[in-house]
């Protein structure tokens, strides 16, 4: 029987376990190798995992790290199952399983598809911070206008007891209460707009909720991961102010083979030169697919003009996102703020995710623990502000105390370009046969 260790986040490498591995007679998996949002001193448990002990979880910080626990371990086989990485970061991981003997391997989207009773359709990214939520919030729309029940279903953010988040059903303000600001961030702009968004741990008893609730299923694809269910219908989004991203990540160079539609946003934000490096190498990757242009267009709630404003954004898009900035930025500058920076207020584990990341004048919303709130809280009092301005799209002014005025920032489509929401939508409804 050979020894498989699953190299992920907390996302699709349980998923992978599910689809691929559980109950399997020829492979044993003897670890979850866990990064980027690690789960310390846990197990995948027994009745998830269908062995009698459940399947340990360690979390790695460095490639060496790595090497040594697949070497202890004596894994046969590497599973990479996490995503958001560029290929450059896929090589080291690549290079450390290598190093520890053992062979490595991707599970493509035939091994890990469900398929629906449903139409599917999904909304991917090729990179964090393109504007995936954006689009996903146009497409729920348009579908509901139609008379449409939609049931959306989230990536995974396992972040509590896993044998408690089998399946996660949100329908109102109040179930949002307990969750980290990230999913928060994902699944508040359902939630206020009538719309139920599921996540959980087990997607073959999320598909069968979804498909329940819904008439059409919506695949809302964060951490720029492919689909688990198999679509109908893809529309990937990549970003103007990252040209090369679109080919050059993983597994984002993925979706944008499978799209069906790619919507290329910021055009007006970036130079023409990226905006036509994008589109060509769309073009050589996918011939296939339309391309739409669009803009997303920043307003802010209040008036900002001559305030100095400290900004918050989106902590997935300026950490491991790879963006200095974001959306709150750009509203600020555009509505006349003086930015101020952060990073000389900033205490614990704020302070050191700038020391790790290249993030710019701007506060990440962080939020998992108790602690990163507490040093977001601190941060936000220590800074020489008049007002916040909040770019996360999760009101998180409601869950930590902000002791100064609150300016929101929202974003809206707008199509430069190409085919409209509207007739994505219809594509995606003759495709899948609905009338």
């Amino acid at each position: 029987m050979r020894r498989v260790a699953i190299i992920g986040a907390a996302g699709r490498d349980f998923h992978v376990y599910n689809m691929v591995y559980r109950g399997s007679k020829e492979y044993k998996v003897v670890a979850f190798l866990m990064t980027q949002i690690p789960i310390p001193n846990r197990r995948y448990p027994p009745p998830l995992s269908a062995t009698p002990d459940g399947v340990p979880i360690y979390t790695w910080k460095s490639y060496e790290e790595l090497t040594r626990y697949l070497k202890e371990l004596r894994v046969d086989e590497a599973v990479l199952a996490y995503s958001d990485l560029l290929y450059e970061e896929v090589g080291h991981i690549i290079s450390a399983v290598l190093a520890s003997g053992a062979s490595f391997r991707i599970h493509g989207p035939n091994d890990t598809y469900l398929d629906s009773i449903r139409p599917v359709i999904a909304v991917t990214a090729t990179r964090t911070g393109a504007g995936k939520s954006t689009i996903s919030r146009e497409v729920v729309k348009e579908l509901s206008a139609r008379g449409l029940k939609v049931a959306v279903v989230r990536h995974p953010m396992p972040y509590r007891e896993l044998e408690e988040a089998v399946v996660e059903v949100y329908k109102r303000p109040e179930d949002l209460d307990k969750l980290t600001f990230e999913e928060r961030e994902e699944y508040e702009q359902y939630v206020e707009m009538g719309v139920p968004v599921l996540a959980g741990v087990d997607y073959g008893r999320v598909l069968r909720e979804a498909e329940r609730l819904g008439d059409v299923v919506l695949w809302d694809g964060g951490n720029n991961d492919f689909p688990f269910f198999r679509p109908n219908y893809m529309i990937t989004v990549t970003d103007a102010r990252r040209p090369g991203h679109e080919v050059g990540s993983f597994p984002g160079e993925v979706n944008l083979r499978l799209a069906d539609a790619v919507v290329i946003t910021k055009v007006s934000d970036a130079r023409a030169e990226d905006v036509a490096k994008v589109v060509a190498n769309v073009k050589k990757v996918n011939p296939r697919a339309v391309v739409v242009k669009a803009d997303l267009e920043v307003y802010v709630d209040r008036d900002i003009a001559g305030k100095r404003v400290l900004v918050i954004e989106d902590a997935p898009t300026v950490t491991h996102g790879g963006l200095p900035y974001a959306a709150g930025y750009i509203a600020a500058v555009k509505h006349g703020a003086v930015v101020v920076d952060p990073r000389p207020y900033a205490v614990g584990v704020i302070r050191r995710i700038y020391e790790e990341y290249g993030t710019g004048p701007v506060l990440p919303s962080l939020g998992y623990t108790e602690e990163q709130r507490r040093d977001l809280e601190e941060t936000i009092r220590r800074a020489d502000v008049d007002l916040v301005v909040i770019a996360s799209p999760a009101k998180i002014e409601r869950v930590i105390r902000i002791d100064r005025p609150v300016a929101r920032v929202g974003w809206r489509l707008k199509v430069v370009e190409g085919p409209s929401v509207k007739e994505l939508v219809d594509a995606f409804l003759e495709k899948a046969g609905v009338s």
